[in-house]
């Protein structure tokens, strides 16, 4: 009986919330994130900031290889005339210039995708931001990414790429992806 009862009072529960439920409305939308990202503003100046840095690195990295080729050279230019003492100290100094070029060569490669990071973050963020703010003006319920083509099939939804521009003042043309087109089934 008590069973009953408690069963009872839970159909009734969700009779009463089911209604409101099933009036909510879902809205979907989407948006090309990664066209987006490419119009965005600010967008120039962080390539060019990136490239200057990695071009800093690089030239590092150039002159320690130059520096080992020339002791390499010397060292085999040298070789026959050299005591054993100094060959083993060349060659010791030329084994610590391989490691510390392996050693900047990890580094540089962390502290690149670091920089890529810092800097791409806040356009990044003000692209989301913008995208979350038409969703909410607009009244969407979910807003999907295009970019990566996961979705198989949806029904149609609304592009809100023309108002997340709008939002951010971009005036720039919006490139259109080349579409795959899939290979015919046999």
């Amino acid at each position: 009986m008590k069973k009953l009862i408690a069963f009872i009072i839970l159909a009734t529960g969700f009779s009463i919330f089911s209604p409101a439920q099933a009036q909510t409305k879902i809205k979907l939308g989407h948006i090309d994130f990664a066209v987006l990202y490419s119009m965005m503003p600010g967008l120039d100046s962080v390539k060019k900031e990136f490239e200057i840095y990695n071009k800093s690195i690089q030239d590092q990295y150039a002159a320690m290889q130059s520096e080992l080729e020339n002791k390499f050279m010397d060292y085999q230019a040298n070789m026959n005339t050299m005591s054993e003492i100094i060959r083993s100290t060349k060659e010791a100094e030329i084994n610590d210039l391989k490691e510390r070029m392996d050693s900047f060569e990890q580094t540089a490669t962390q502290d690149l995708q670091n920089k890529e990071i810092d800097l791409t973050e806040p356009i990044i963020e003000k692209a989301r931001k913008a995208v979350e703010d038409v969703a909410k003006e607009k009244g969407y319920t979910y807003i999907f990414n295009s970019t990566e083509g996961l979705l198989l099939y949806a029904q149609p939804s609304d592009d809100i790429m023309d108002m997340v521009k709008a939002k951010l003042n971009i005036t720039k043309p919006t490139p259109k992806r080349p579409t795959q087109e899939l290979p015919p089934q046999q």
